[in-house]
Parts: structure tokens; C-alpha cells; sequence
């Protein structure tokens, strides 16, 4: 007892004096509790089970969805369940050849936020097993594309631990912001079909990843290795530390070479400055790990990633002071060492101090071999190095422009494409893989992306129409549609000026040939006309056959309900060798053998000369009418009207003038024969001047009374006027007087027999 107390003594004195000497010399070590970080714009991330009919929830509490968003295929489950962790790694989808060559999964691409511009940028991770899930023992060839960008390709055989565990992969690439979804298309080789276990999209900042040159959407970063140095695989999906891009990192044991020196695994609890911060947000347990050597001067690091030679990449390393023993600058130095070229000297506590995180990053080209070495060499004390990443810069393939792209997916929704022939993705992208089935695409004139030149689907068994949105194929060249069962009309924008071949023969199309086609490019058709319709009514105007100055070899128009005046351009064509045939056409006419065309009727329309006789009969038919009925009205209103005409009669004093008792149509027959008597001859020559009023008035002269009255008011009417006015008005008086004679006649015979009662007798 007595010696202990003495040795504690002398431990605590020796303790105490370390604790004095270090706090002198160096600067406070940080709190433990981890820096804070800012707020998080893009939280937008979801995960596809595929394969997986309903959603489950992994052990890190994240929420896989049902399998969706894909064009086809089929489901499936490994062979060996009990190998694999988690639920979305035991499912699967695989594309058999009856889904078409090329399938795709079109996901929804994360709402743009109000940092991002002009493009929105995604980090994309996939899972892929094959486990002899179709107990063939041989896994698929194919290839992986993002939009039109080939990412991933797969070659069997694979790997045996890789058949039977799958692997992840991923990526970053960004998209336009006015894009809603990207396709992830699968390609397949021979009669492989492609699979797929899991889909992961999580959105990422716009400006990560050195945006000034990799953040367009000209550039995807594949992931060619993540590692975390120092520690074991870790990430979502893999641990419940968090990675808010999504980033999963690998153990950096794997990669380490025989070159490297006794290595030593150093990490810390600390917090480190300078982690989760915009624009990359790498996470802080990416830097409480790091490797070093046991060597204390000059120790050597080195890495070997696997790449591909054809590529550039973008090297980013990580570093952190975590050693407490390194308390000032210049006492940890080294040199970073890329495919045996020194490229930089760091020194981590002189650029940011200890337990704060650096970067460095650097773009590698012209590689000459399939591997990329990082190695640090040390120049003061040992290196350390925290994470490495390793990203092909995979350039994009030029894609449909946009506008043709829409175009072709309207066809194939209109002409009901089968699945088995694989129209899903881009059309012509990517440009290692063979367009849509029947589709021939090339580069546009200003090289800004391709366009399609040529549609061929000749006998596909097609039951659809065609889209009007086939006018948006301005670089069309040829259309071959014939011998299916296609229904509807012609599309009035079918006939662009590139188009030189058409063919839509033997199909059920209606309606009339749009003028759209008379195109002055069209040189070529073959079995033009050639369209079979059981209830077609196709017209075939003259001006489509003169402007497009059409050579065919062979152009079958027979039994077709075609009609109209044929063409002489087109009847030529068997004069100068080819073969035409119109037979069994029962509305065509105008060459012969065949019935001469109608004056009013052609090209299954009314002619200009048929409109013009059409209108104008119309016109006189309409004034006829109009006659008619002012006859009818006017004979309507003067039936009972015996007052003289206006030109017989004044507002003067011509009442006061005629005694009272005066009637001019006392006698009606008296009064007609008076008028003719004068007027014949011509005894109504009375003068004004020598025949006084009065006279002729006490004659009781009744027709040359009112004769001369009415001359006097207006001199210039004749005789023959007096004559027709007056036999006029009593042919009225006549007609009236024996019409009320017959009503009087009735009415006195019904009431004679009681069924009416008399408006004379009292009731």
C-alpha cells in the first residue's frame, strides 16, 4: 500500500503536465457534436421496386414503391432469395424479345427548384441481378441508356459473384428544366433479355460536381468508383448514415494496390468544418475516416480504379486533418501522383486547418491503359487521403430532335404500333443501338440532332390511322405504310418537300389526296395509288400528277373505289415503258378506256363550270319567287279596292265640285260602254276653256264629268289611261257585287233551315 500511493501521485503529476504542455502549443479540439448544416433544397427522391407488386419499407425506414413507369416485360424473383438483405434486391423485371429489342422505364424527373436555371440535375442508381432467375445459367448482354446516352453495358458472361449478388451502379446527368420525365431504356443483344432489381432517382444541386463544365446537359458523370478510405460500405441503402445526393461509398480495401505501404485505418467522433454544404453536400462521416501509412516520412498511397481508356474523367479526393498530432501547417505534406504524373502538393492544416474537410479535384484525358492510379507520395510526415471519386465524363449522344420525337409518338399511339417491335424512348438515340423497328433516322443539316428520314412498315398488320402530327417529319424522304388495315383519312400535311417515295397501298384509307401532297420533290411513287378501301372515296386531281412530275415504273391504281378525271401524265406512264393499270375503278374517267368525264363533275367534285350553273340557277329561281310572291301580295291588297288610281285622284276640291248624289258606278256596264264609246271616238276632246264644269254637271255627262276633271288636275294623262282605270275598277265592283250576292244567297238559305239564325231577325 505504501508504494501505490506514490506511483498514483506521480501518474496524476505527469498527466497534468501533458495536459498543460498541449494546451499551450495547439488550439482546442472541436465540440464532438457534428457542425450544423444549412437547409436542403432538394429533397426530392423516390425508389422502384422492380418487379414488386406492392410497397414495402427497408430496415433504414425508406419507402420502395411498386413497380411502374415501365413499357413492358415481365416479373420475376431470383433464385436464391436468402443471399440478398433487402426486399427490392430480391425482385426483378426482364424484357423478353416479345416486348421489341428496346423497352424503357420513363421516370418523372424531380420539380425544378428555384436555384436551378436552365437544367435540373439527378443522381440515377440502379441494381441489377441475375441469379439464374430463368434457370438458363446464362446472364443477359445488353446495354443501358439515359435519355440517349448508352451509361451502362453489360457483356456475358458476367463475373460469378456479380451473377449471383447483382451490383449498383450510378450516375449523374442532367436534363433540361422543361423535361417532366427521362427514359431508362434497356437494349437488348441476340434473344437476351435485359433485367433490372432496383431504380432510385434523388434529386441533386444543379452546381455540384464542378458545374462550369460538367453541369450541362452535354456531359453524364458515371460513377467509376466511390470509395470511403478507412471504413466499410456505407450509405443509403447500405447503413442508416445519410448522404443527402444519395451516394453510396465502398470500402477502399479492394482498391488499395501491393504498392502501397503498411496502411493504418485512423478515424474520429469530432465533428469536421465544411461538410453538407452546397453546392455537393458530402456528407461528415465521409471525413471522421481516413487511411495513412505506418511509415512517418515518405509513405506511399496508391489506388487502381478500373476505365475506359475511350473516356475523360473527373477525379475528386478527399482530405481531412483528424490526427491530433498534426498542429500546424507544413508537418503533414505530400504529392497526389495521377497515372505516374505529379499533379499537386497538398498540405491539409495549411489550406484549411485541422478537422475541416478539403477537396480536390482534377480532370484526367488521353488515358493509354484501362487503369487509373492514384497514388500519394509523401514529402513531410505520412499521407492521408479520406475518399476518392472517380466519374467518366460520357459525352450525350445526340437525341430526335424534339419536335420529330413528338411527332413519332403520336404515330405510334395513332397506328397502334405492337409492343413486339420495340418503339419506346427516343426514336434514333442512341446512336449505337438500330433506330425504332422500320425507322431510318440521320443527322440534321446545323448538326443539333437527328431526324427521321425514312418510315418503312410494309405489311406490320396495322389497324390505326395517321396522325396529323406526321407533318412535323420535315426530313422525311420516304413513307412506305401499304398492305396493312389503315383507316381514316390522308393528313392534309402528308407531303412534305423532302418526301420522294410514298406508298400506301392495299389499306382502308378514305377521304381525298390532300393537295399537301403535290410536293415538287415527289419523283418517285410506287403503287401510288394503290390504296384499297372498301368504303374509300379517293380523289385524284390533275395538279398532284403536273407539279410533282411523277416517274414510276409501275403504278397499280385497279380496284380501288377511286374516282375523277385521270391525269394525262399519269395515262403516259405506260407509253414511256412503265405499267399502269386503272381498272376497276368505276369513278374514274377522262383517258381512254374509260368514260369521259361529266361537264359540272370532276376529280370526284363539282367542277368551276358545275358551281357557276349551280349559282346562277339558283339566283333565277330566287328572283322568280320573289316576283311571285309581290304579285300575290299586291293582287291581295287591291281585290276590294275600288277607289280610283292615285293619278285620278286630288285632295282638291273635287267633292264639292260633284253634286252628292253623283256615282260613277251606278251602272258598271253603262259606265264601260260610255268609256269605250268615247274613247273610241275619240268624242272626249273637251277643252277646258270652252266646255265649263257646270255644264257637264247639269248634263249629268257622268264619265266626260270625271274625264275632264281628272285632266284638268294632271294634263298629261291619255284617254286609253281613263279607258283601262275605269274598266278596271268595274270589273272589281262586278266581281264584288256577286260575290256578296252568293254570301247573302247562303246565308239565307242556312238560316232557312234553322242552322243559322238571321243577322235580320230578332232573337
Amino acid at each position: 500500500m505504501s508504494l501505490t500511493l506514490p506511483l498514483l501521485l506521480l501518474l496524476l503529476l505527469l498527466l497534468l503536465l501533458t495536459t498543460i504542455i498541449t494546451t499551450t502549443t495547439t488550439t482546442p479540439l472541436p465540440s464532438p457534436s457534428p457542425s450544423p448544416s444549412s437547409s436542403y433544397p432538394y429533397g426530392f427522391s423516390y425508389h422502384i421496386d422492380c418487379g414488386s407488386p406492392t410497397n414495402t419499407t427497408d430496415p433504414f425506414n425508406t419507402t420502395w414503391l411498386s413497380d411502374r413507369y415501365f413499357s413492358g416485360g415481365a416479373t420475376s424473383i431470383v433464385s436464391e432469395p436468402l443471399l440478398f438483405q433487402h426486399p427490392h434486391e430480391k425482385t426483378l423485371r426482364f424484357f423478353p424479345t416479345s416486348s421489341g429489342k428496346k423497352n424503357c422505364y420513363t421516370l418523372p424527373l424531380p420539380p425544378p427548384s428555384s436555384t436551378s436555371s436552365a437544367h435540373r440535375r439527378f443522381l440515377l442508381r440502379t441494381f441489377v441481378v441475375y441469379d439464374n432467375y430463368d434457370g438458363k445459367a446464362h446472364p443477359p448482354s445488353f446495354d443501358v441508356s439515359v435519355r440517349s446516352t448508352i451509361v451502362f453495358s453489360w457483356r456475358s458472361p458476367w463475373p460469378s459473384s456479380l451473377s449471383r449478388r447483382g451490383a449498383y451502379s450510378d450516375l449523374l446527368a442532367s436534363s433540361p428544366s422543361d423535361a417532366d420525365a427521362v427514359p431508362v431504356c434497356f437494349y437488348s443483344f441476340a434473344t437476351d433479355p435485359p433485367v433490372i432489381s432496383s431504380l432510385e432517382v434523388f434529386s441533386v444541386d444543379p452546381n455540384s460536381y464542378d458545374a462550369a463544365s460538367t453541369a450541362t446537359t452535354d456531359i453524364v458523370l458515371v460513377n467509376y468508383g466511390r470509395l470511403s478510405c478507412g471504413s466499410g460500405q456505407w450509405g443509403p441503402g447500405f447503413s442508416a448514415d445519410s448522404d443527402r445526393f444519395g451516394r453510396s461509398w465502398q470500402a477502399d480495401s479492394d482498391y488499395r494496390t501491393a504498392n502501397s505501404d503498411k496502411f493504418v485505418a485512423v478515424s474520429t467522433k469530432y465533428g469536421i468544418k465544411g461538410t453538407d454544404q452546397k453546392p455537393n453536400y458530402f456528407p461528415e462521416k465521409l471525413y471522421q475516416t481516413a487511411v495513412t501509412t505506418a511509415e512517418e516520412e515518405g509513405g506511399v498511397i496508391e489506388y487502381e480504379l478500373s476505365v475506359d481508356a475511350k473516356l475523360d474523367y473527373l477525379l475528386w479526393l478527399h482530405f481531412a486533418e483528424i490526427e491530433g498530432k498534426v498542429r500546424k501547417a507544413g508537418e503533414r505534406v505530400f504529392d497526389v501522383w495521377v497515372n505516374d504524373e505529379n499533379l499537386t502538393r497538398i498540405d491539409i492544416y495549411r489550406s484549411v486547418g485541422g478537422f475541416a474537410a478539403y477537396t480536390w479535384h482534377h480532370t484526367v484525358k488521353n488515358l493509354s491503359s484501362s487503369v487509373l492510379s492514384v497514388k500519394l507520395k509523401g514529402v513531410k510526415g505520412a499521407p492521408l487521403i479520406c475518399g476518392v471519386e472517380n466519374y467518366a465524363l460520357v459525352p450525350n449522344d445526340p437525341s430526335t430532335v424534339p419536335q420529330q420525337a413528338v411527332a413519332m409518338k403520336a404515330l405510334k399511339d395513332s397506328l397502334r404500333i405492337p409492343e413486339r417491335m420495340g418503339w419506346n424512348g427516343d426514336p434514333c438515340a442512341p446512336t449505337n443501338w438500330d433506330a425504332w423497328e422500320g425507322v431510318t433516322c440521320r443527322m440534321s443539316k446545323d448538326n443539333t440532332g437527328l431526324v427521321i428520314s425514312q418510315i418503312d412498315l410494309g405489311s406490320q398488320g396495322l389497324k390505326g390511322d395517321i396522325s396529323d402530327q406526321i407533318s412535323l417529319l420535315s426530313d422525311l424522304v420516304s413513307l412506305n405504310l401499304s398492305s396493312n388495315s389503315l383507316m381514316g383519312e390522308i393528313p392534309n400535311g402528308l407531303g412534305q418537300k423532302s418526301l420522294i417515295h410514298l406508298d400506301l397501298s392495299n389499306n382502308q384509307l378514305t377521304g381525298s389526296i390532300p393537295d399537301s401532297i403535290a410536293s415538287s420533290s415527289l419523283k418517285l411513287v410506287i403503287n401510288f395509288g394503290l390504296i384499297t378501301a372498301f368504303a374509300a372515296e379517293l380523289e385524284l386531281p390533275y395538279h398532284i400528277m403536273k407539279s410533282c412530275h411523277i416517274f414510276v415504273k409501275k403504278g397499280l391504281l385497279n380496284g380501288n373505289l377511286l374516282e375523277g378525271r385521270v391525269p394525262e401524265e399519269l395515262y403516259s406512264i405506260g407509253v414511256h415503258g412503265g405499267a399502269i393499270d386503272l381498272s376497276s375503278n368505276k369513278g374514274l374517267c377522262g383517258v381512254p378506256t374509260l368514260p369521259s368525264c361529266p361537264i359540272f363533275w370532276e376529280n370526284g367534285r363539282l367542277s368551276t363550270q358545275g358551281k357557276i350553273a349551280i349559282g346562277l340557277s339558283c339566283f333565277f329561281v330566287f328572283c322568280v319567287v320573289v316576283l311571285l310572291v309581290f304579285v300575290f301580295i299586291r293582287r291581295r291588297r287591291n281585290d276590294y279596292d275600288f277607289a280610283l288610281p292615285h293619278e285620278l285622284t286630288c285632295k282638291s276640291n273635287f267633292n264639292e265640285i260633284l253634286p252628292s248624289s253623283f256615282n260613277v258606278f251606278g251602272d258598271a256596264n253603262y259606265v264601260l260602254q260610255q268609256v269605250v264609246q268615247y274613247s273610241w271616238k275619240e268624242h272626249l276632246k273637251i277643252d277646258k276653256s270652252s266646255v265649263p264644269i257646270t255644264e257637264l254637271v247639269e248634263q249629268e255627262n257622268e264619265i266626260a264629268l270625271v274625264i275632264s276633271i281628272i285632266s284638268l288636275i294632271n294634263p298629261m294623262l291619255t284617254v286609253d289611261y281613263y279607258v283601262v282605270s275605269f274598266a278596271a275598277l268595274a270589273a272589281k265592283r262586278n266581281r264584288y257585287q256577286r260575290q256578296k250576292s252568293l254570301m247573302l244567297l247562303e246565308m239565307e238559305s242556312q238560316h232557312a233551315k234553322g242552322l243559322v239564325a238571321s243577322p235580320y231577325t230578332q232573337q
